[in-house]
């Protein structure tokens, strides 16, 4: 049956994508509007519309359209995005689809919220994958200046005594000195943590004392990179892209992906006192249990985890 299914599905994949130029322009020659028109009046605003928009651009055959796309998706790398080259993507596939912009006049708009989505969205996977690469240095001020802040957020009022000390067990690292856990996520498993203890600090110290629970307690600080593993992993798959396409309709940047992970980590603590572990080493059950919820959120176009209206109730 299983079988059966696959190959329908196969089918008709195949016969969708020989057909899919000829639907097109049986579409625009009987609407007299392009598929990139349809999407925008068409559909509800936010993911379900940009995604629209998004795999339009993404298979569209046409070279200027393709050599658009091209070069907007160069400057995300290069982390230079502007709005200026926003309204001049708008303009090249106005120009290119030949729509009248004196009768569509929604439609630049319109069209121009979908692209700063999409856009923003692969800059900020750019953003974050340069953080995830700069390895924590020791002998970096900077690096040593955050992971101090760290400590004070979470400890305020308990001075260190040592850079190197069994103190830094208490929030959660495995050792005397936490340099060595943040390898997998580099700084931003750091940058991550601060952002939580610093922005919410309420809700970071809540979660932390949570994690001393004599039963179902766990290391704070290297849960929380392992979360940050998960947010990063939600945002370069583009799983999250519904939850971040529905958040703003602004340029994303950092901030927005520190409380997308804020969220996860506090979440995340509330499934494990529920699930009631027996050690740690369900730790992987939990966690995978909790991906899977997060992702099934994820799938309806209409997502939106409200992170900050969680965080800031605590």
């Amino acid at each position: 049956m299983k079988l059966s299914i696959g190959i329908f599905s196969f089918m008709w994949s195949t016969l969708y994508w020989w057909m899919r130029p000829l639907i097109k322009w049986v579409l625009r020659r009987t609407t007299r509007l392009c598929e990139l028109q349809r999407i925008c009046y068409g559909e509800y605003k936010g993911a379900q519309r940009t995604c629209g928009v998004e795999f339009s651009l993404k298979h569209s055959r046409t070279p200027a359209i393709q050599k658009c796309v091209k070069y907007m998706d160069g400057k995300c790398q290069e982390c230079t995005l502007s709005h200026d080259l926003i309204y001049y993507a708008v303009f090249a596939i106005v120009r290119i689809k030949n729509i009248d912009t004196k009768i569509h006049k929604r439609f630049t708009d319109t069209l121009g919220e979908c692209l700063t989505q999409i856009w923003g969205y692969r800059q900020l996977t750019a953003q974050i994958e340069c953080i995830r690469k700069e390895l924590y240095n020791s002998s970096n001020p900077q690096h040593e200046e955050k992971l101090l802040r760290l400590w004070t957020g979470l400890m305020p009022g308990t001075p260190l005594e040592a850079r190197m000390t069994k103190q830094w067990q208490h929030i959660g690292f495995q050792g005397d000195d936490p340099q060595t856990d943040f390898r997998g996520m580099g700084m931003l498993g750091l940058e991550n943590l601060l952002f939580f203890a610093e922005q919410y600090p309420t809700a970071a110290r809540h979660v932390l004392a949570r994690s001393h629970h004599p039963k179902y307690g766990y290391s704070f600080a290297i849960v929380g990179i392992n979360i940050t593993h998960m947010a990063y992993s939600l945002l370069q798959s583009g799983d999250a892209k519904t939850h971040f396409y529905n958040a703003s309709k602004r340029f994303l940047d950092v901030r927005v992906f520190n409380q997308f992970y804020c969220y996860l980590f506090f979440s995340f603590d509330e499934l494990w006192r529920q699930e009631k572990p027996r050690d740690m080493m369900e730790f992987s059950r939990v966690r995978d249990k909790f991906e899977a919820q997060v992702k099934q959120k994820l799938k309806n176009p209409t997502a939106y985890l409200k992170c900050t209206s969680v965080l800031d109730n605590i």
